[in-house]
């Protein structure tokens, strides 16, 4: 296993969708093991494929940090099939550095997956693992939690988003 780099922004492959994980096996593996070594170290809850510079559809998501093995989970062609309720929180992202702000997600959504071996699966999130699984999901359809913002935090999101750019520029 091995540290994989974080993709910020401003980088493309974060606003593109993923494609379908069409090849399931060794390679997929491997890169799943290296996703969550990546996302234990960084240290955050959850990471998706382009956030490592894969544009496949596949994320990880583990709200204990890596204290508890049966809290990891696998998203693979993930799709929100239901979602409950509203929980309005802070939330920050490995590939947004220095930002967070409050963002409305649902409380609990139904999900279909499928498993490392290509079988489909339905999971149920709630709370916090509801509000990472659907943030993972967002990077797999190209949006970021700074889109997901309403208001005056939106422009302010969208100032951090312009300063990144502008810092990527001028190191350029």
């Amino acid at each position: 296993m091995s540290l994989l780099p974080i993709r910020l922004y401003p980088d493309p492959v974060l606003r593109r969708p993923a494609d379908e994980v069409s090849e399931f096996g060794a390679d997929l593996r491997s890169l799943v093991d290296d996703m969550v070594e990546t996302m234990h170290a960084a240290p955050g809850v959850g990471l998706a494929g382009p956030q490592v510079g894969r544009s496949i559809r596949v994320a990880v998501v583990d709200v204990s940090v890596g204290e508890d093995p049966k809290a990891l989970h696998l998203l693979l062609n993930p799709e929100i099939l239901e979602a409950t309720g509203e929980a309005v929180d802070v939330e920050g992202c490995l590939s947004i550095p220095d930002y967070s702000d409050k963002v409305a997600r649902p409380a609990r959504v139904r999900v279909r997956t499928l498993s490392l071996e290509g079988e489909p699966t339905e999971l149920v999130f709630e709370d916090f693992e509801a509000r990472a699984v659907c943030h993972e999901i967002d990077h797999l359809n190209g949006v970021l939690f700074i889109d997901r913002l309403r208001g005056l935090r939106r422009e302010r999101g969208r100032r951090h988003l312009r300063k990144l750019e502008r810092e990527v520029e001028v190191a350029t």
